[in-house]
């Protein structure tokens, strides 16, 4: 598992103690969620309000996510007010298939961190402020796609928890990142993939890897998945293996917070086709500080370093001259990949 979790960042698990009659009761109990209406999906009261769907913010078919799914918080789905609608047996095997698939990422999680301290990790409650109320459960549906050839079913992201255990159908669909190349994850029967999240790879300093993953559509099935994320209370500390660590210390509520604003709002790449029968005119205005003017942060602690207007558009120009195309914030950040 060590040596998998490191040059892949993923794995399958057999003999995980997870039955077969369980997954498919929940796939059983997951179809029938799924069959009902958008409107009752999408009321708030259902399963707490986690019902999610697409992209709003996506422009085009290649941001766009071609699913839905309820993320559910294990600790509203013991809750006595969580809303299961007419379906009165949902949330006992939600319950169920949870404390299943803790167990498993609980078992993997202290086993990959013994191998990297020498010692058990289980006896000092590992991963450190993970319990079951802090963790998610995931429902997936990626419905079959018309145009699936230009869509995903979900676009190539990471993890952003310790540690993520997907149950998968055998329609198959997911991606994995390795050598800059796609790999498709064959669906095997009776197993479980387990992939490394971004807070286990800062934590065992970048030893095990938390690597881009997709799902591509299908244009003639449905797929269903799901998928347990190990994660820790907001305010938990995401400490290290062991000094020096590439990583100052942090907690998630920190992580998930997103440069001015600190990447909550987005600079994003955009282009004019030419045409060519017409002549196209437009009129832009470009609000800009003076050029001695400093970039502040909306709050601390921000990933890029203090950078005057001047110093931003000098590097832009050099960006250009030298590589043909801007480059832009990376430059910025205050542990810059950038040569």
């Amino acid at each position: 598992m060590a040596r998998a979790a490191s040059e892949w960042g993923f794995f399958q698990l057999t003999n995980h103690g997870v039955s077969r009659e369980l997954m498919e009761k929940m796939r059983r109990e997951q179809a029938r969620l799924f069959r009902l209406p958008f409107e009752t999906k999408e009321k708030a009261g259902l399963l707490n309000g986690s019902y999610r769907w697409g992209n709003p913010t996506a422009t085009s078919l290649r941001q766009l996510s071609w699913s839905e799914a309820f993320h559910v918080p294990l600790a509203r789905i013991s809750g006595q007010h969580c809303d299961f609608g007419e379906l009165t047996s949902l949330g006992c095997v939600m319950q169920e298939v949870a404390e299943a698939m803790s167990r498993v990422a609980n078992t993997v999680v202290a086993a990959l961190a013994e191998k990297l301290t020498g010692h058990d990790a289980g006896a000092a409650a590992f991963p450190p402020g993970c319990d079951k109320m802090t963790c998610f459960l995931r429902l997936n549906r990626y419905p079959a796609c018309p145009f699936a050839a230009d869509t995903f079913g979900l676009v190539p992201h990471t993890d952003s928890d310790f540690l993520t255990v997907l149950c998968q159908d055998q329609v198959g669909g997911l991606h994995l990142m390795k050598d800059s190349c796609w790999v498709t994850v064959k669906p095997r029967p009776d197993t479980l993939i387990v992939n490394i999240g971004d807070l286990f790879q800062a934590w065992s300093n970048d030893t095990y890897k938390s690597v881009e993953h997709k799902v591509v559509a299908n244009a003639k099935s449905d797929r269903l998945s799901i998928a347990y994320f190990l994660c820790p209370s907001y305010d938990a500390f995401i400490g290290t293996c062991g000094e020096p660590s590439p990583y100052r210390a942090f907690t998630f509520r920190e992580y998930r917070s997103k440069a001015y604003s600190n990447d909550t709002y987005k600079s994003v790449e955009h282009n004019v086709v030419a045409n060519v029968k017409s002549d196209r005119l437009s009129i832009a205005y470009f609000l800009c500080p003076s050029y001695d003017a400093f970039i502040g942060t909306c709050v601390e602690p921000s990933p890029y370093r203090a950078f005057t207007f001047g110093e931003y558009r000098s590097k832009v120009q050099d960006d250009v001259g030298r590589t043909g195309k801007k480059i832009g914030l990376p430059n910025f950040l205050k542990c810059s990949l950038v040569q």
